[in-house]
């Protein structure tokens, strides 16, 4: 007897999810902004007399808008802090460096920064630091560049009591209270982007693994539930109706159906693919549910519901590049109805 093939080993790769996240920007964010390319820290004074740093344009406590700016400090105290000993790419240090909250003096609320000191023994609540300006600014949060301890470190103890009573050193001002701003710069900032990265390991599971190694031999696997019999593709481990394991595993296809479409006018980004163009789903022969594909090998006017298409793959391709018209009468509806 020949033995059993062993299944593959479960993949695991490195992804990267990027994009640019573009948003224009009221009157209170554009002032704190362009103030920071100033030099110049701002907060919002809510109805209640609670300086808000980084300022809101609604007050989180009774939800009215918010509009009296105040200048606050340049110096303050750490309320709490965590160490990060490893820095990630595009943080705002690329040595070891402590996170912190910083109530800036005349603010009641704390500030999120970089807290550049040369170890975890150094840090501690209650430290007194200042901002340490980039450079160069152009009205971002990354113009402070970190906060350091500051020289009137020896106040700790007091610190907190100074800004509170209008007694401490250091702000706008020079008297630890905020200090009323018009908001008023020349050539505000008005929007932002603000490039979102996530990177993390990810890994499609033992069933997910079956299903790639089974198109890299040009082969479409699904998972039966042996419950309700209905056929994953891609499989998923286990059966969302039921919530039962799936393994009995099944070859699909190759050729579908068209069960619904549409058809694409905007051309994506790094995608060589004339517009217009269908992206449909197919139920695969013997599939319980349809999965997405592009049509191709047809005019886009010409692709319906019901369509029988066959996939088309490209040499060294690890997925089928598109489905084509096999040539076979259409489907009948109630043929596919249910997997729509």
């Amino acid at each position: 007897m020949t033995a059993p093939a062993s299944p593959p080993e479960v993949l695991r790769a490195p992804l990267v999810v990027e994009f640019p996240f573009t948003r224009s920007l009221g009157p209170v964010q554009s002032a704190f902004l362009t103030g920071l390319r100033e030099g110049v820290l701002l907060g919002v004074k809510t109805s209640d007399g609670t300086v808000m740093v980084p300022p809101v344009e609604y007050d989180p406590r009774t939800a009215e808008e918010i509009r009296e700016l105040v200048e606050v400090g340049a110096t303050g105290t750490v309320t709490t802090w965590a160490w990060n000993d490893r820095p990630r790419p595009n943080q705002p240090l690329d040595t070891p460096f402590a996170w912190v909250l910083v109530k800036l003096d005349g603010a009641d609320t704390a500030l999120l920064h970089a807290l550049d000191a040369p170890g975890p023994d150094a840090v501690r609540t209650g430290m007194r630091v200042r901002v340490r300006w980039a450079a160069e600014r152009s009205g971002a949060i990354t113009d402070i560049a970190c906060f350091e301890p500051h020289a009137d470190a020896d106040a700790d103890a007091d610190a907190d009591a100074d800004a509170d009573a209008g007694t401490g050193a250091g702000t706008g001002t020079g008297t630890g209270r905020a200090a009323p701003h018009d908001g008023v710069f020349a050539e505000p900032v008005t929007g932002i982007v603000a490039e979102a990265r996530l990177d993390y390991t990810y890994s499609p599971g033992r069933a997910q693994t079956a299903y790639i190694d089974g198109l890299s031999q040009r082969k479409t696997v699904g998972e039966r539930c042996p419950s309700c019999h209905k056929v994953y593709v891609p499989p998923r481990g286990a059966c969302p109706t039921c919530g039962v394991a799936t393994t009995d595993r099944v070859e699909v296809g190759p050729a579908g159906t068209v069960t619904t479409y549409c058809i694409v006018n905007i051309k994506a980004r790094n995608l060589d693919i004339e517009v217009p163009y269908v992206y449909a789903h197919i139920a695969l022969d013997g599939a319980g549910l349809a999965l997405h594909g592009r049509i191709g090998g047809i005019p886009y006017d010409e692709v319906r519901m019901g369509l029988r298409v066959e996939p088309v793959w490209t040499e060294g391709g690890r997925y089928p590049d598109h489905y084509r018209p096999t040539g076979e009468p259409d489907a009948d509806y109630d043929a596919y109805k249910e997997l729509i």
